[in-house]
């Protein structure tokens, strides 16, 4: 009996392990020749709220490569260096549009700098092309990167910021495990419930007279 609950907490620690595996660990990739997919579990959250994609701009020098998404409170910034596809963290980022000038903030859990300025994000709110202009500075080295962003109408109304679409992920696969492991723990007490109920072997029974 106490080998069976053994067993039975055994297999459903595995399960839990392997779930929790699945759902914890977020994944960087960076392809050959910028070929990036940078979060792949924020860009599917961000593809699962629909098929528009947020206004995006791309810009490379030798040193530098970036990725600009315009989204609903913020413009989100990933940088990368060129040559080695290494992401450029902790670094300085500002940019520069119609006269706006603004500094981005690194945010170390995606590994972005986010703009948050009012007036540069109501200037880039407005349908058309924006001309931006990006200094990086990393360490020595420094940049500048030069790219046009098109804004199509209400191309960013009401579009959830990939801040909060991760959040939502996360919160999501959370759940999605605490439920399975009740389900693993339900069964597993079943089953130990079962095998205690059954009555316990007697003795065989001795044959022949005495």
């Amino acid at each position: 009996m106490k080998r069976n609950r053994q067993l039975c907490g055994t297999h459903g620690a595995a399960i839990v392990l392997a779930l929790a595996g699945c759902f914890g660990a977020p994944t960087w990739a960076h392809g050959p020749e910028g070929d990036h997919d940078h979060g792949a579990a924020d860009s599917a959250a961000i593809e699962s709220y629909g098929a528009h994609a947020a206004p995006r701009m791309e810009a490379r020098t030798e040193a530098f490569e970036l990725v600009a998404t315009l989204e609903a409170g913020e413009l989100s910034v990933m940088v990368d260096r060129y040559a080695t596809n290494e992401p450029v963290l902790g670094g300085q980022v500002d940019v520069e549009v119609n006269g706006i000038r603004a500094q981005g903030t690194f945010h170390a859990d995606q590994g972005d700098y986010a703009f948050t300025d009012p007036a540069l994000l109501k200037a880039l709110a407005q349908p058309g092309h924006h001309a931006l202009v990006f200094t990086v500075v990393s360490g020595d080295d420094s940049d500048l990167l030069e790219g046009a962003l098109h804004v199509e109408p209400d191309a960013i109304q009401a579009q959830p910021t990939s801040h909060a679409l991760l959040g939502l992920a996360r919160w999501q696969g959370i759940a999605l495990v605490a439920v399975l492991i009740l389900i693993v723990a339900a069964v597993a007490w079943r089953i130990a419930s079962r095998r205690s109920a059954r009555p316990s072997s007697t003795e065989p029974s001795q044959t022949g007279e005495a």
